[in-house]
């Protein structure tokens, strides 16, 4: 088959660098802006912060600095940036010299509970090889404290990596002595195990305790599943002493290993993006000034830029170090205007939710919440939905009445049997207070639920009920009860 040439046009929509630069820019939380911005100055050395300079302003400037002594010039040398042996991706993990100082965030001292573990392994008494064993125990151990692979598989792991033929009765004597170590309920193979060894510490003379063991041992699945009648039969037992029990094994740690680790995943610092006060029936709109930092071209490399524009030299190094200087004074103006386009998108797209959802920013009452989607905003400031979804992202205003992520305004709309169009919202305030003021003994079931709604004028079916339920994070009636 022979080869041909032919020409062909075609259109192609193509996203410029700078297009994608403000796309990512705009769905960075302001608390991430700061480090962003710091990252993009390290890597471009002509891009600074503080105020842009008026061109009067450089033009003296650049007078003073050309009647200055060379002798006094700082010296700068391009080679000090250009290398042509080395491509730029291997450059930028380590490009600091020994006798630079040391800049990197430093980690948190904190011990994990492994590390623990293993100090605490030489207060017991275990010979050299069970140390072994043990390290290998703890080092399988996951992030909550449990040992999920089978003694078997150790057993294996042993004999492979260090030559050792240990059996599996010596390795679960070992494992029995490391769940003796703090926290307890550490190495536990199953929730039931974790929770048996806690409720095991100081069980002597509680009869609470005691009856709590029993539950764990014999009734484990009825207790999941909160059949309480059942086990108050077998048990023989009263609500009374059910009810002691279980507060016992309520108060105890399904994740003893992972206590640190949760905690500091569920702190988060929010920063409001936006300040949106209520004033004498006024709203006032205001922005991070985090989010409009003030950043400029560097004045030494725009002078650089002259001075080898001008002297027009050929030499290969010369033009090397003109197109270093120019791509480098290009970035840094690209980036300036996307983070001002970033700032002015963020505005726009607020002041239009603000407008949108008026009412509620006036009065702090989430009846009176306007159903709201993304595409109602993106029409009102005549912007795509992708970009109001980035702006929304990670995005959170601060009002008379608390902070809110921007997700939090946008809700689907539902109507009532009048008409009404109504945020669901409404709705699912309305089943959140439902459930919270129903009796715990005897909760309601969805099919309850969705007669207070229907009640209230709110005609839905029950999976919807239930699709609500789970959006607000609440369980099925039978998971809610309570002795």
């Amino acid at each position: 088959m022979a080869l041909k040439q032919f020409l062909s046009q075609k259109q192609d929509q193509r996203l410029s660098p700078q297009q994608i630069q403000l796309m990512k820019l705009l769905q960075v939380p302001t608390m991430e802006l700061d480090q962003r911005i710091k990252q993009e100055i390290e890597e471009n050395p002509a891009l600074e912060e503080g105020k842009e300079e008026t061109a009067d302003e450089f033009d003296n400037q650049q007078d003073e600095n050309d009647n200055l002594d060379d002798d006094n010039q700082e010296e700068f040398d391009i080679s000090d940036y250009l290398d042509d042996d080395h491509a730029d991706y291997k450059t930028r993990a380590k490009n600091q010299s020994k006798d630079e100082e040391e800049r990197a965030i430093p980690l948190s001292g904190e011990q994990s509970f492994r590390e623990r573990l293993s100090k605490q392994l030489y207060m017991l008494s275990l010979s050299d090889e069970d140390i072994i064993i043990a390290e290998i125990l703890i080092g399988n151990l996951d992030e909550s404290g449990y040992l999920n692979r089978s003694i078997e598989a150790i057993v294996d792991d042993l004999a492979f990596s260090l030559g050792l033929t240990i059996s599996e009765e010596r390795i679960g004597k070992v494992l029995n002595k490391i769940q003796t170590l703090d926290p307890a309920g550490i190495g536990a193979r199953d929730l039931r195990e974790c929770l048996l060894l806690q409720l095991n510490r100081n069980i002597e003379g509680n009869i609470s305790k005691y009856t709590a063991k029993k539950i764990l041992e014999n009734h484990f699945e009825e207790f999941t599943k909160k059949h309480y009648k059942k086990i108050s039969k077998k048990l023989d037992i009263d609500n009374k002493d059910l009810k002691d029990a279980i507060d016992e094994i309520l108060k105890l740690n399904p994740k003893p290993g992972g206590s640190s680790i949760e905690a500091a995943r569920n702190f988060q610092q929010i920063i409001p993006d936006f300040k949106l006060m209520e004033n004498e029936g006024k709203l006032e709109l205001s922005i991070n000034g985090r989010n409009a930092p003030e950043l400029k071209v560097s004045r030494d490399y725009q002078v650089m830029l002259k001075n080898y524009a001008d002297g027009a030299k050929t030499s290969r190094s010369d033009k090397e170090a003109l197109v270093f200087v120019k791509k480098k004074l290009d970035s840094a103006k690209w980036f300036i205007d996307a983070i001002k386009q970033r700032q002015n998108t963020l505005l726009v797209t607020m002041t239009a939710i603000m407008e949108y959802q008026r009412p509620f920013f006036l009065s702090g009452d989430e009846t009176q919440m306007k159903p709201m989607i993304l595409k109602d905003i993106a029409d009102i400031v005549e912007m795509d939905i992708s970009t109001i979804s980035r702006v929304a992202n990670s995005k959170h205003v601060q009002t008379n009445y608390g902070i809110f992520s921007l997700k939090y305004f946008f809700s689907e709309s539902l109507s009532t049997e009048s008409g009404e169009e109504v945020s669901t919202l409404e709705v699912k305030r309305i089943l959140s207070d439902a459930v919270e003021s129903e009796n715990k003994s005897k909760p309601f079931p969805d099919e309850k639920l969705m007669n207070i709604l229907k009640e209230k004028g709110y005609n839905i079916a029950r999976r919807t009920v239930a699709k609500y339920r789970e959006q607000l994070n609440i369980p099925v009636a039978r998971l809610r009860k309570q002795l």
